[in-house]
């Protein structure tokens, strides 16, 4: 018997503007299709021009993406799913 894999979603854990890249000129910290682990930084949220890494929390594969680059997000806002091994 398989199992299936399952989805993690990575929500906001507080609200913000979320950054899908570390500067502006360079490329986002992940890509959907791409491998993750829990470590992995997938954004920052910026909130009072702190900045915040927003990780992974598990491993496996990014799905999606859930919002824009520099999109306000509110505390619980989706912000990815990862499809992660059983």
């Amino acid at each position: 018997m398989s199992q299936q894999p399952s989805q993690h979603t990575i929500q906001a854990p507080f609200p913000g503007v979320f950054y899908r890249r570390p500067a502006p000129d360079q490329a986002p910290f992940v890509e959907p299709g791409q491998r993750v682990e829990a470590d992995t930084v997938i954004g920052l949220i910026e909130v009072m021009k702190q900045f915040c890494e927003l990780k992974a929390e598990a491993a496996g594969t990014l799905v999606s993406i859930e919002v824009e680059d520099e999109a306000v997000v509110e505390a619980g806002q989706p912000l990815a799913i990862l499809e992660t091994a059983p």
